[in-house]
């Protein structure tokens, strides 16, 4: 049955509806949990309980403008502009090491200060990275620039920034983009060996690193010590129970969590909402990356296609990333749970990486 044209212009114009109110909808509900996990550590640091989410409705204002824009902004612009995009975004990885603008902490460069902004170049990157490696691979997969990209990142994030989350989620990101655009599986066997020895070295060469391996293949080991955050996690999750013990009752929260509000909250939700409430933001998560394949799978051009399921894929690996490492099935690392979390730079990634997903569905056929 023939549609008439305008029928088939309208279906073209419709953005992914589901998605877009699933992505808000965790967003308010991160917002809610953020206020939840940092009223404490707030009161304590700056003597005002409202400090981190006043911070977080800032960045959600951005993040939510952005997704606005880049709904409506044509993605098959960003085959000329990815290249720009990914340069800016290296030059602020290494930006953070110049004295005044870099900002440490634990030992780690990972910020840059902006004036009153403070951004994480890492969590920009992992976008800003995926469009250029969509672009480049619309017509062939390419080997050398692949591994050179990710190589450089890699040594900026893993060595330089000791941000080995973030690496992973890069390097993982990368491997997808590259296999959905039909690179070679015996690719593969060169990047697995290779990665696997550096991974083994970085954790060898680094003493917190090591404890980490050593807390996750025994969370109860230390309590007291290099085992600390893992077991309160764990503690927290399994108070919760089956229902929880009621939003804004966790105990947990008393600053027993480190990073309770960005990569630990997770536990904060299992503790006031339990199991049922865990399970119903993984399933939230769950149909958020249904509707990214959907989209890839309707994209009417093929770098499309591979966007979509670069930018899904991102965010799929960060959740499970996330959410394994404060179950003890992966060992814990720096990496926050898309749209959730507590912190700015990641919040508008993402938030713009799902308004490409919009422009994407708007123009599937």
């Amino acid at each position: 049955m023939n549609l008439p044209k305008s029928k088939l212009q309208l279906q073209k114009r419709q953005i992914d509806i589901p998605l877009l109110l699933i992505t808000l909808a965790l967003v308010v509900f991160g917002l809610l949990m953020v206020y939840d996990a940092s009223a404490v550590q707030g009161l304590k640091d700056f003597k005002d309980s409202y400090y981190y989410i006043r911070q977080q409705l800032l960045w959600a204002g951005l993040g939510v403008i952005s997704l606005s824009f880049f709904a409506g902004f044509d993605y098959k612009k960003f085959k000329v502009l990815s290249f720009p995009f990914l340069v800016m975004s290296l030059l602020a990885l290494l930006a953070v090491f110049i004295p005044g603008l870099g900002v440490s902490g634990g030992g780690a460069h990972r910020w840059l200060k902006l004036g009153p902004i403070t951004i994480q170049p890492a969590e920009i990157i992992k976008l800003t990275g995926t469009i250029y490696l969509a672009a480049i691979f619309e017509k062939k997969a390419k080997w050398l620039p692949f591994i050179i990209l990710v190589a450089v990142v890699s040594v900026i994030t893993a060595i330089l920034q000791k941000d080995l989350g973030s690496t992973i989620v890069f390097v993982a990101t990368a491997i997808a983009v590259y296999f959905a655009a039909g690179g070679s599986i015996w690719h593969l066997s060169l990047i697995l060996p290779l990665g696997g020895v550096g991974f083994i070295l970085l954790i060898l060469t680094s003493g917190y690193r090591s404890k980490r391996i050593l807390a996750f293949l025994d969370p109860f080991s230390d309590p007291q010590g290099f085992t600390y955050h893992i077991s309160q996690v764990l503690i927290a999750l399994g108070s919760g129970g089956l229902m929880g013990l009621g939003l804004g009752h966790s105990r947990q929260k008393f600053e027993y969590i480190p990073e309770v509000s960005t990569d630990s909250i997770f536990g904060i939700i299992g503790e006031e909402l339990g199991f049922v409430g865990g399970t119903l933001v993984i399933v939230a998560f769950a149909f958020i990356l249904i509707r990214g394949f959907k989209i890839a799978q309707n994209a009417s051009d093929n770098f499309g296609k591979i966007l979509a399921l670069g930018l899904i894929s991102w965010l799929g690996i960060q959740v499970i990333i996330n959410l394994s490492s404060m179950t003890a099935l992966l060992p814990l690392t720096g990496v926050p749970l898309p749209f959730i979390s507590y912190g700015g730079s990641a919040l508008v990634a993402n938030l713009t990486a799902v308004g490409i997903l919009l422009n994407i569905s708007k123009q599937a056929t």
